[in-house]
């Protein structure tokens, strides 16, 4: 008595694959050559003693990604906050200091900041093994994606008050991360930070803190920056090539 349901449910299922052709699917490539030019302005500052001592000496880098605030095209804007603040008030660092400058209503995942790193290594005398990267807010952000994205190329990696996407940070599995937020950021929550750490954690990172400071809203980076360890501790990371 059931065999007549099954029969028809059969015959349907023929004729809906031969009306809708069924599997036939084919495979076709889009391709399209563009012709662009990269491009960004940047400080730069040079450590004491770059000039005169050993040509074949490496000095280490740190590429400093500014926040949202300071995109445009005068650098000066850029002095504001971070690094380049504290060199414009006079402090001198032991290593490369760039401090490039995203465009207008750009955003840092969208700038080639590794191809930037490219040129640097051509331009000056880097140790490529001591390769640091940093950021704050907006450039906490680049500083998450772009360490993630290119793990090989960075000692280590300081994300203030930023976040990103935990899936890509899969990538950060012995990267050393020292990130810091301010527990009452109402621009950027600390939930941004808090996930990120405890994903790579998850993933087997044993290199990996976030520094809370519990009184500081968005701007975390002044009291991060001016902190001596924080420089000690970068310095005293070396990538990690396998």
């Amino acid at each position: 008595m059931f065999r007549l349901p099954v029969l028809f449910f059969i015959v349907l299922t023929s004729i809906a694959g031969s009306v809708f052709g069924q599997g036939n699917q084919t495979v076709v490539t889009f391709e399209k050559s563009i012709e662009t030019t990269l491009k960004l302005n940047y400080l730069l500052s040079l450590p004491e003693g770059y000039e005169d001592t050993d040509k074949a000496k490496k000095w280490p880098l740190v590429i400093f990604l500014h926040g949202a605030g300071e995109r445009g095209d005068n650098l000066d804007v850029v002095k504001k906050h971070g690094p380049p603040k504290l060199v414009e008030a006079g402090r001198e660092f032991p290593f490369i200091l760039v401090s490039p400058q995203c465009p207008k209503d750009g955003w840092w995942t969208e700038q080639p900041v590794l191809e930037l790193l490219d040129d640097l290594e051509k331009r000056y005398r880097v140790d490529a093994d001591r390769i640091y990267l940093t950021g704050l807010s907006m450039g906490g952000y680049g500083s998450w994606h772009f360490s993630a994205k290119a793990p090989e190329r960075f000692a280590a990696v300081v994300p203030i008050c930023g976040g990103g996407v935990p899936y890509l940070t899969r990538s950060l599995k012995s990267m050393p991360v020292w990130a810091f937020h301010g527990a009452k950021d109402s621009v950027v929550p600390l939930n941004e930070s808090e996930r990120l750490i405890k994903v790579i954690e998850s993933n087997g990172n044993k290199n990996a803190k976030l520094t809370v400071y519990p009184e500081a809203n968005h701007d975390s980076w002044t009291a991060a920056y001016n902190t001596n360890e924080l420089y000690e501790w970068l310095l005293s990371q070396h990538r990690i090539v396998k």
